[in-house]
């Protein structure tokens, strides 16, 4: 069974979390959780919109070959956190050299942090100037370059999540998934 780390420090925006969890869920993809210590008080992440969601485990206990990927989802509050905390810039690059990352909205800044993005990527469209790297794809919801895979914002979390799906497990588990929830955007 593939399997995705999914890190969040305070600030992440929820919407992309749960919508890229529940999806990559529906494709048998096992997704964790994991919460930054030195972020938070327990595994009891708030993001950006006030909603809090507990962790699974914490980002110290990760270890890299129990998983195919590692994906961030975006938040300005939770993308700095990831993008300044060692931990997860390691295992950025971990994961880069061995296994997939992936990175939505302001997220691929913590993958440019860790000189980990790919030469063509794609993000919140306000996020791009702080992201300040070339090969920005301003036209398309979801672009993979190699290993990594990005995407644009909230409204393109179910195509990202779709995306990785068809990925780490397959195009027809990828089209069942995409069938099961009405997807006709993606």
């Amino acid at each position: 069974m593939a399997s995705v780390l999914l890190p969040l420090a305070k600030g992440f925006e929820e919407l992309e979390a749960v919508a890229l969890c529940d999806v990559m869920r529906r494709g048998g993809i096992e997704v964790r959780l994991a919460y930054i210590e030195d972020e938070l008080h327990g595994a009891d992440v708030t993001g950006a919109n006030g909603i809090t969601i507990k962790a699974d485990t914490s980002i110290n206990n990760v270890i890299v070959d129990d998983f195919d990927m590692m994906v961030l989802p975006g938040g300005w509050g939770g993308t700095y956190a990831l993008a300044e905390n060692a931990r997860v810039q390691e295992l950025l690059r971990e994961f880069k050299a061995k296994k997939m990352v992936g990175a939505m909205c302001a997220a691929p800044y913590a993958l440019k942090k860790a000189d980990v993005l790919g030469e063509r990527y794609t993000a919140y469209p306000g996020a791009v100037e702080e992201i300040d790297h070339p090969g920005y794809v301003s036209n398309e919801k979801v672009v993979e370059d190699g290993n990594v895979i990005t995407s644009q914002g909230p409204g393109t979390a179910v195509c990202f999540g779709l995306a990785i799906v068809k990925r780490l497990v397959g195009e027809e588990t990828a089209q069942q998934v995409k069938e099961g929830m009405l997807l006709t955007y993606c």
